[in-house]
């Protein structure tokens, strides 16, 4: 199989829902594709893509997230000017917000390999060598999906939250990863349901803020080097 052509989006900072809303569409042109290929017996190959944004501050609410873990009242919502979402991807409760780079595959994975866990494990590992790329040292942890820094220390801290929904092979939703973030807003929530656990940005551990364009193509080379896609 030659290497699979990835289109991507741009979409800057963009309303959660109005970018939710963005994926199903894509996500659901490539299923019904899938259908019909099946239905029909014919072999178009569907296209994939790979979403990059921002949002305005928010929380979204994973299928095997708790309610309690936003500590927030819909006044202190209001009061914080942040929204909240219960959403289809699995995992837990976690924020985006201006200064994240949101990333969102939108993947046919029988064009690339039919595993999830391997699927996880190659965002993760974009991530850790985007992070390399600058300087920060990051891993997985054992028994915990997204980036963690300091891991086996009493200050380990999570970087990069993931989260994914895939249905007929077909991925969606996928990576927050914290670069220029305003760590303040992970006070109100308990992140990814880990308490005993802190978060941190890329500014946090530089000490001055990342030029969001530039990380996000050392991230892009990173992604189509490890899924060996072109675009």
């Amino acid at each position: 199989m030659g290497k699979s052509e990835v289109i991507i989006h741009r979409l800057g900072l963009i309303d959660y829902k109005q970018a939710w809303d963005y994926q199903e569409n894509i996500f659901k042109e490539i299923v019904d594709l899938k259908i019909k290929n099946r239905n029909e017996d014919t072999n178009i190959l569907p296209q994939n893509h790979l979403v990059f944004c921002e949002h305005p501050n928010v929380y979204t609410l994973g299928k095997s997230g708790k309610e309690d873990h936003l500590l927030l009242d819909k006044k202190g919502l209001l009061d914080n000017d942040v929204s909240f979402y219960k959403i289809n991807r699995g995992g837990d409760i976690t924020y985006h917000g201006p200064g994240q780079l949101v990333v969102y595959p939108i993947f046919d994975l029988e064009q690339f390999f039919t595993d999830i866990h391997k699927y996880m494990r190659l965002l993760e590992e974009a991530v850790i060598m985007t992070l390399q790329e600058y300087g920060i040292i990051a891993q997985r942890m054992e028994g915990q999906t997204g980036v963690w820094l300091g891991v086996g220390s009493i200050q380990v801290r999570k970087i990069c939250a993931m989260g994914v929904k895939s249905s007929r092979w077909v991925t969606m939703h996928g990576l927050g990863f914290n670069v220029n973030s305003d760590l303040r807003y992970f006070d109100h929530i308990i992140p990814c349901g880990i308490s005993d656990k802190s978060v941190t940005s890329m500014a946090n551990e530089l000490g001055e803020e990342v030029d969001m364009k530039e990380l996000s193509n050392k991230l892009l080379v990173n992604l189509a080097n490890l899924f060996e896609f072109t675009y």
